[in-house]
């Protein structure tokens, strides 16, 4: 019997980090028009969290020491496009560094709690900056907190 593994669906993977600055997320916007946390697809030969300081410094400029996991979903980005995503805090290096997006976005946005509800952003990435907020503030480790629905 021959294995079945190359019969199951197959998704991209996109690692992405919350980087906090006074309990506001940064977000970038994308040519889809949508925010969307920075981070980028995991390539063959490294780790999600090598993944994640490249993409973040290629995005951003910013250096950063990746945290714990917070969140892992299925996005469908376009009808039959999906996107395994994969969440984890992060803490900035140089935490008043400024940010230098890349030609990737349009723009950047340190975005408050209050605001996020209002843009257009996968409730994925709500779900991970909620855990993000929570253990920044002393609250259970994101890996024990049951993730609210967005």
């Amino acid at each position: 019997m021959h294995p079945r593994d190359n019969m199951a669906f197959r998704f991209p993977i996109s690692i992405k980090g919350v980087l906090l600055r006074e309990q506001a997320v940064l977000l970038l916007k994308n040519d889809r028009n949508e925010w969307e946390l920075p981070g980028g697809k995991l390539e063959l030969d490294e780790t999600p969290e090598e993944c994640l300081r490249r993409e973040i410094r290629e995005e951003t400029g910013l250096v950063v020491e990746v945290g714990p996991l917070l969140d892992v979903w299925v996005y469908a980005i376009a009808p039959d496009v999906h996107v395994f995503m994969v969440a984890y805090g992060c803490l900035p290096i140089a935490p008043d560094a400024a940010v230098r997006i890349s030609g990737e976005h349009r723009e950047h946005v340190w975005a408050g709690v209050d605001d996020l509800r209002k843009m257009s952003i996968p409730p994925g990435y709500l779900r991970g900056v909620s855990a993000w907020m929570d253990a920044s503030r002393g609250g259970p480790p994101p890996r024990h907190r049951r993730p609210f629905n967005a």
